[in-house]
């Protein structure tokens, strides 16, 4: 039995807090991951062929022809929106901020009428995000943040949505690797101001966890994090529990050699 049949089994009974559980430990949830930064160590191993080959793919698209200029503060925005459907439809729970999101049923607009036999009638349902990935909405954002205030191309071009290779992948993984290009080009966290938007499910009680990981994965303190939650107005989809989105904005430093002064 796959681990996501496991999954979708134990969420179907009514045992959620052992789907969170199971869902935790689907480690790593990709297969190889690399670097692209010169010296620096492959969080994931394949054949060596293959290596070589992610490698010179990666650290191309990370390495622009131009000068990456060593000015004092750079700044970053970051967006992201996935679709929120029933679980049994995502395979997957709702992740934000690194956190599974657990939830009573929520009161989900079922447009085309798939789940209660008429179009635009309400269906309670558990919720899950419909992604390539895990579907972390500030994960995302931030890495693109990050990207962007180094003029680097954004997170789809980097880890598309086609690869097999970030098939349910853990978003944390793409976090360390910005983490690692951020200081590659010798910078570090000024601030990062996240901004998600959701109806539902309430995510008030999750926030500090977020925090927690986001801190521990972009090496910063908690003085430099802040995380702002805020519905839709019940507007469009993310009004109608069809979607979340996320907005982030990074500054980042440029870390300064005492040595060399």
């Amino acid at each position: 039995m796959t681990a996501t049949l496991t999954l979708l089994l134990l969420w179907a009974t009514g045992l959620r807090s052992q789907a969170f559980t199971a869902y935790s430990s689907l480690s790593p949830r990709c297969l190889a991951m690399n670097n692209g930064i010169p010296g620096s160590t492959r969080l994931y191993a394949t054949d060596a062929a293959t290596a070589i080959e992610e490698e010179e793919e990666i650290s191309s698209i990370l390495r622009p022809s131009y000068p990456i200029e060593p000015i004092p503060l750079r700044i970053g925005h970051g967006f992201d929106i996935h679709r929120m459907v029933p679980f049994e439809e995502a395979g997957q729970p709702v992740v934000i901020g690194g956190v599974v999101i657990d939830h009573e049923d929520q009161k989900w607009l079922d447009v085309e009428g798939k789940y209660t036999g008429t179009p635009n009638t309400i269906h309670k349902t558990q919720l899950g995000v419909l992604a390539h990935s895990d579907g972390d909405v500030i994960y995302h954002s931030l890495v693109d943040a990050i990207f962007g205030a180094l003029t680097l191309p954004d997170i789809g071009q980097v880890f598309q949505d086609t690869d097999p290779r970030w098939k349910g992948c853990d978003s944390s993984k793409f976090m360390e690797h910005a983490y690692k290009v951020m200081t590659y080009y010798g910078y570090r966290i000024g601030n990062v101001d996240v901004t998600l938007i959701l109806e539902r499910p309430k995510v008030a009680g999750f926030k500090p966890r977020m925090k927690e990981n986001i801190v521990r994965l972009l090496g910063t303190t908690e003085g430099r994090v802040n995380i702002k939650a805020r519905t839709h107005e019940k507007v469009d989809s993310v009004g109608e529990l069809r979607s979340l989105s996320c907005h982030v904005v990074v500054t980042l430093e440029k870390v300064v050699d005492v040595g060399k002064e």
